[in-house]
């Protein structure tokens, strides 16, 4: 039996992780989060091997405890301060995660965790100066507290590999979005906007490019790495290769949701909206060893998801 550790598991993709991770007997999951950004309804409960504990990953006090009653042999660290909104509003809050970086790393080496795996971003490469952008490159342009959090993150997981021998597999994260994905995501907010007939609104000129990669394809390619034992001590592009203007994102979304809805313009923003994404994914198609799901099929998915409610707009 692994014993494994999910924190931040009331989030989006961790939850989706931690639940598909339960699903195998054979594990004994515990997901972790103070619920501040995650949403309660994202860790479904009702396995014998899938249990939650409200705490907080940047409070010693409350992570320790889990930890030395836990005994676990691998722990997924996904808890962050997320959304783009919300992360430029909190810069302080944002980076408190640097406290549960070290608390996670430290409480992992004093108890026996074989390793650990963590969600760094996207936002490590800030502005491309290559595209596609490879694992090796990372040119530390952006100022941003969120960014430069994963990029200490990531220092600090190879830090502890050389000094303790600490095992880890950093998983960057390009846009991914699926189901029940918060509004603070762009898929979603356009997704609602257009169900209710609202103006999507576009940021700038929407001629910034993104990926988007669907939810269970960022968790399969990561349970294939968990199993396989793949890319020890090593960083992996989980996304999609497949680039689209945020401006013909919205028009998709309108024409897959049958909306009526137009699309309005707002100021550009200060700072962090990077002009392109697009990710070097060769490690993670050779984990998954298929094609993507496209945008369409996702999209198409989704929008019935957000219908399947009794009320769209709140």
């Amino acid at each position: 039996m692994a014993k494994i550790l999910v924190t931040g598991g009331a989030g989006f993709i961790a939850g989706a992780l931690a639940e598909r991770l339960s699903r195998n007997p054979a594990n004994e999951v515990v997901v972790v989060d103070n619920l501040v950004t995650g949403k309660s309804e994202n860790t479904i409960l009702g396995r014998n091997n899938l249990h939650f504990i409200k705490c907080d990953v940047n409070h010693f006090e409350d992570i320790s405890g889990v930890f030395f009653s836990g005994n676990f042999d691998y722990v997924f660290h996904y808890a962050a301060l997320v959304g783009v909104q919300r992360t430029l509003e909190n810069p302080v809050k944002v980076l408190d995660d640097i406290n549960g970086i070290k608390n996670v790393l430290n409480l992992s080496k004093n108890t026996g965790v074989k390793r650990v795996y963590y969600s760094s971003s996207s936002e490590v490469y800030g502005e491309p100066v290559e595209i596609p952008q490879h694992e090796l490159t990372t040119p530390l342009n952006s100022r941003l507290p969120y960014a430069i959090v994963k990029n200490v993150g990531e220092a600090y997981l190879r830090a502890y590999q050389q000094e303790y021998g600490l095992e880890y597999t950093i998983l960057r994260f390009f846009n991914t979005y699926g189901p029940g994905q918060s509004e603070d995501f762009v898929v979603s907010r356009f997704i609602r906007a257009a169900l209710n007939g609202d103006p999507l609104m576009v940021y700038g000129d929407g001629l910034q490019t993104r990926t988007f990669l669907f939810i269970d394809d960022n968790i399969e390619a990561t349970i294939r790495i968990f199993e396989d034992q793949k890319y020890l001590n090593d960083v992996v592009n989980i996304g999609s290769d497949i680039e689209i203007h945020i401006i013909d994102l919205a028009a998709a979304v309108i024409q897959s949701a049958s909306s009526m809805s137009v699309i309005k313009h707002l100021p550009p923003l200060k700072e962090g909206d990077m002009t392109r994404r697009k990710p070097d994914i060769t490690k993670m198609k050779n984990v998954l060893k298929r094609e993507l799901m496209p945008l369409n099929e996702g999209l198409a998915s989704v929008i019935e998801a957000w219908k399947s409610k009794i009320h769209v707009r709140d």
